[in-house]
């Protein structure tokens, strides 16, 4: 595995509780980083030296501000060009959003990408995400927005002429469960491949706050505070992973079938249907299906 990237999840815990979060994040979400497991885990990440990216993230990782200073200065300090991503809540203004990166941008930060649209802000245009990108132009930071349109909705959608239908949502974690209403379905056994994710050589690897290195949230291919992350990467062979491996060979048809997973009458999308069926076999496979927060 050549790995470019590590994201670093700082935090599950978010000031907001959106329908399409991939890692059911929210308010009541547990778990962060200490300053100390960030120094481990960049210790582990200097011993595998395809990585040239750390981006930090969560949940909100600008909600333990103090952290994610020195998490900053520590990933730049060894060299890594480092990135943010986060929804923006602290831009209340323009002046407000530049003392807020402001250190940040001293450090080093070299990447800022911002959640802006209906589920975070209820609409898009002037919001703190918009104060967020404006202050980071202002900066020289190099930045842009996240924008996910509701499935079957919209007002942007209908300016274009046609209704989204799941339009950049990916139905896993809370979306599988809260935005699937009403959406047209296909049978389970159209969904042949998975086309959203790298599994057989990722390029970027997850890991939270309990040491899970995820290949896509809630898959797991070990445990940094178990394992050194260079030898997790040495011993991941895709095809034996017991998700992976039926996923790579067919998709999530392929791991209903092969672990006896008894198919629903249709799914809106390969992540839905793969999603209900690893969430069916988290007692089975609990090592490689963790962690439990992402599944609700």
């Amino acid at each position: 595995m050549t790995l470019r990237q590590l994201h670093v999840l700082l935090t599950y815990t978010c000031n907001f509780e959106c329908d399409h979060c991939f890692v059911y994040a929210g308010p009541r979400a547990g778990g962060v980083l200490t300053i100390d497991q960030v120094r481990s885990l960049l210790d582990q990440a200097d011993q595998v030296p395809s990585i040239e990216w750390v981006y930090y993230e969560g949940g909100e990782a600008f909600l333990y501000y103090p952290l994610l200073l020195e998490a900053v200065r520590e990933a730049t300090d060894r060299g890594y060009c480092v990135g943010i991503v986060s929804n923006g809540y602290w831009a209340t203004s323009d002046e407000d959003a530049v003392m807020w990166l402001r250190p940040l941008v001293d450090l080093g930060l070299a990447d800022l990408s911002v959640s802006d649209d209906e589920f975070h802000y209820g609409r898009v245009g002037e919001t703190p995400a918009a104060h967020a990108i404006k202050a980071a132009r202002t900066l020289g930071l190099p930045g842009g927005s996240i924008t996910i349109e509701r499935p079957g909705s919209g007002a942007a959608a209908g300016e274009r002429g046609a209704p989204v239908v799941g339009g950049d949502v990916r139905f896993r974690g809370r979306a599988a469960d809260t935005l699937i209403a009403g959406l047209p379905r296909r049978p389970a056994e159209s969904f042949v491949e998975c086309p959203y994710e790298e599994l057989e050589q990722p390029i970027r690897v997850h890991v939270d706050p309990y040491g899970h290195v995820q290949v896509c949230q809630g898959i797991s291919v070990g445990n940094v505070w178990d394992a050194p992350l260079a030898a997790i990467l040495d011993r991941y062979h895709p095809a034996a992973h017991a998700i992976c491996g039926p996923l790579l060979r067919g998709g999530p048809a392929a791991l209903a079938g092969e672990r006896g997973v008894t198919a629903g009458s249709g799914y809106v999308d390969e992540c839905h249907m793969c999603f209900e069926t690893r969430r069916s076999l988290l007692d089975r496979f609990p090592g490689e299906l963790a962690p439990a927060q992402v599944y609700g």
